[in-house]
């Protein structure tokens, strides 16, 4: 083979590739583009790889998917940013294929590849791509169209700046409803690009027109550009352009469209100003919390924290706490399950007394609710209350109700009172404890349901670890030993989880006095379950043992022949786990 054949062989290789029948092959020869470009070099991939690429956009999706996103890295492989316009012929035509994971990859690339240009270059290649796909004839193009304008502007010379604007007034226009809904989807972006002057001149007025568009589609996009729009303007001025438009919205007749208002309330709050939000979107906000869809009041229910820090508590007391209540009583579980989650974020807006005089009722009845979610997201929350009122009042008030949710029939709402047991232990100290729930932690390792006894076991050492050795010595250890005796044998399998979670957390001396003994008694055990699980918990005792002189010993003389009697067993899998832990010993 000649020198000059040698050359070609890779372009015949990728040319064959691309070209198969099957899509697997011309998938991988693309994801190889950036391999050829570098054996065919900056000028031959230039002239001869980018234009075979061009014609070969009639393809699968999936392969023409790849292409849009390998072409968007490509700029280094055909020789840096002076030919990077190059690749923008391939990408119009990728940008208005009718497949729209394909176009907005194009248009991502566009993106990625427009900042490298000159000011040349996007005058002479990337605004006449603009304008060939703003006055495509498929809405496919115009669609794509949408999401370029925004990145080209800030390069663009005034003259072009004009145009630009212009053309996306078309858009904005457009008689097809997806090129709207893409324009809305982009408008915001293009927004912060323009300055205020042209913001105010000719954004607004496009933003009002699309903000009244017969589609709900359209307008329920017009929230996030409002937002972004109102970022960049002064809250007097946000007042004065926005005030009729967001009334109208919190009105509209789509429920989708109060969705959007009522999900980004928090974002527009913030973005017209303190000013603006008390004296005019507290009412506004009301309404969405009274909505009578229950998708509206879920997502209002969501917003009542983050609202009410940017209020003053009066007004919290007067107009949203009174909202508040309806809704724990609401006829939608998800609307309650959502507010369970965010209200104990109004503990530490409104302070002690008024979350104990008005707060406290309400966790109470959200934790008697019928349904389990709105029940677990009120426990998981309960850390924020504890903060502002402290662990004696939560205590006297919930400890009742969490009592009850300890027993709950569902059995997540269980597993959720455990992992907040610890927690519940630290605040509450050892004598409250063990005279309160000492006796919840051991009925857990009883439960029916594996995944609680499981949990009730990691709790036994995190409680270990909060209130000692010594306390785990004297009131959990002896009832956790005294199960290994039980007929049934996941009462002796619950006390091998627990030995094994537990030997982490206590010493030595503990193990050899009071867990040795049982172990060994379980090596006989008749269940093999019991038998492979003895091995495990063997193999979890000895980095223990081996930490104090005088337990060292132990492991030769107790746990290594329990082990070698094990590793004979007749079961597979007891001497599978039992040959595991000798190992580290032999």
């Amino acid at each position: 083979m000649n020198p000059e054949s040698e050359e070609l062989y890779p372009i015949a290789i990728l040319i064959d590739e691309l070209r198969h029948d099957d899509v697997s092959l011309r998938l991988n020869a693309i994801k190889r583009l950036n391999t050829i470009a570098l054996a065919l070099g900056h000028q031959r991939t230039r002239e001869e790889l980018i234009p075979f690429l061009d014609e070969s956009i009639d393809d699968e999706d999936e392969v023409l998917l790849t292409l849009a996103g390998e072409l968007g890295e490509f700029t280094e492989y055909i020789g840096g940013p002076q030919f990077a316009h190059i690749l923008l012929q391939p990408l119009e035509n990728l940008a208005a294929v009718e497949e729209t994971m394909v176009r907005d990859k194009a248009v991502e690339s566009l993106n990625k590849i427009c900042p490298q240009l000159s000011q040349a270059q996007l005058e002479q290649y990337y605004i006449p791509l603009l304008k060939r796909l703003t006055l495509g004839d498929w809405f496919t193009s115009r669609t794509s169209a949408t999401g370029l304008y925004a990145c080209g502007y800030p390069l663009a010379s005034p003259a072009s700046q004009e145009d630009m604007r212009k053309s996306f007034g078309q858009l904005c226009a457009d008689d097809t409803p997806m090129v709207r809904r893409a324009a809305a989807t982009h408008l915001g972006g293009f927004a912060k690009k323009v300055g205020k002057e042209h913001l105010i001149s000719d954004i607004i007025p496009l933003f009002n027109k699309l903000a009244q568009d017969e589609q709900d589609s359209v307008r329920l996009l017009t929230v996030t550009d409002l937002v972004a729009i109102a970022e960049e303007l002064s809250p007097e001025e946000s007042k004065a352009y926005f005030l009729q438009t967001l009334k109208s919205m919190v009105a509209d007749k789509s429920w989708r469209v109060r969705y959007m208002i009522a999900d980004n309330f928090v974002k527009l709050s913030k973005a017209v100003g303190e000013e603006f939000t008390r004296e005019d979107l507290v009412v506004a906000f009301v309404r969405l919390l009274k909505d009578n869809e229950a998708e509206v009041r879920t997502a209002a229910s969501g917003q009542v924290p983050g609202f009410s820090e940017l209020i003053d508590k009066d007004t919290i007391l007067n107009y949203i706490l009174p909202c508040v209540r309806d809704l724990v009583t609401d006829t939608s579980q998800h609307v309650r399950a959502a507010l369970a989650m965010q209200i104990s974020g109004l503990a530490p807006i409104l302070g002690k007394e008024a979350t104990t005089e008005h707060l406290l009722p309400l966790f109470l009845q959200l934790l008697k609710d019928e349904f389990p979610d709105v029940r677990l997201n009120i426990i998981s929350k309960l850390e924020t209350v504890n903060k502002v009122i402290g662990i004696e009042l939560l205590s006297q008030s919930l400890l009742p109700a969490i009592v009850e949710l300890a027993e709950d029939k569902q059995w997540r709402v269980r597993l959720a009172i455990i992992d907040y047991i610890p927690l519940l232990a630290t605040q509450l100290g050892v004598e409250f404890f063990d005279e309160k729930l000492g006796a919840l932690c051991m009925s857990w390792l009883g439960d029916s349901v594996f995944s609680i006894r499981e949990a009730a076991t990691v709790n036994l050492r995190k409680l270990t670890e909060v209130f000692g050795v010594d306390w785990a010595k004297q009131t959990i250890i002896p009832k956790v030993l005294a199960m290994g005796t039980h007929p049934n044998y996941l009462y002796r399998m619950t006390t091998i989880f627990a030995i094994t979670a537990m030997a982490p957390a206590v010493t030595p001396e503990v193990i050899r006095d009071y867990i040795l003994p049982t172990v060994t008694n379980l090596v006989s055990d008749p269940i093999p379950n019991i038998r492979f699980n003895v091995a495990k918990s063997i193999e979890a005792l000895i980095p223990v043992l081996m930490q104090n002189p005088d337990t060292v010993p132990l492991v030769d003389q107790q746990l290594k022949p329990a082990l070698v009697k094990l590793s004979e067993d007749s079961d597979n899998d007891v001497r599978f786990f039992s040959q595991k832990a000798l190992l580290p010993v032999q």
